[in-house]
């Protein structure tokens, strides 16, 4: 490991009780997550946030609450640095005007990234490809089931 990686991501929940979902190709892979990205030398976590989601769904967002921070230890899928992640619960400012799909990985033509929504009550850890995005589910549907 040569260094670390710093990761914030959004867990949106839309009024239909729906989580935003976003697929993606990168590196040659393809991988389902939730919105945002990498933390710049810089800048704040909730700033990152923010510029993530402005960045990939043209979308202001508001940031509700903390929901996990990675506790276990987790190396890139794409390099030698170790991941650090935080996930936030967030809702949007303006409703999103993105095209959203109903299948996995149905990128428009030109594309490398594709948005869907997957109901609360259907969410299961399947629905994302990595470790800290499995845990954040979990801690998600634990809380929500309360």
């Amino acid at each position: 490991m040569s260094y670390f990686n710093v990761r914030v991501y959004g867990i949106l929940i839309n009024d239909n009780q729906e989580v935003l979902i976003s697929d993606e190709q990168s590196g040659g892979r393809t991988f389902s997550k939730f919105p945002g990205g990498g933390l710049e030398l810089g800048e704040g976590l909730i700033d990152a946030l923010k510029r993530e989601f402005m960045e990939e769904c043209s979308c202001e967002i508001e940031v509700l609450d903390h929901i996990y921070t990675t506790d276990f230890y987790e190396q890139s899928s794409f390099n030698d640095s170790q991941i650090l992640s935080i996930y936030y619960l967030v809702k949007e400012v303006h409703p999103l005007l993105l095209n959203f799909k109903t299948t996995a990985f149905d990128f428009e033509e030109g594309t490398l990234q594709s948005f869907r929504w997957i109901s609360l009550k259907n969410l299961s850890i399947n629905h994302v490809t990595f470790k800290t995005d499995q845990r954040a589910i979990e801690i998600l549907l634990k809380e929500n089931s309360k």
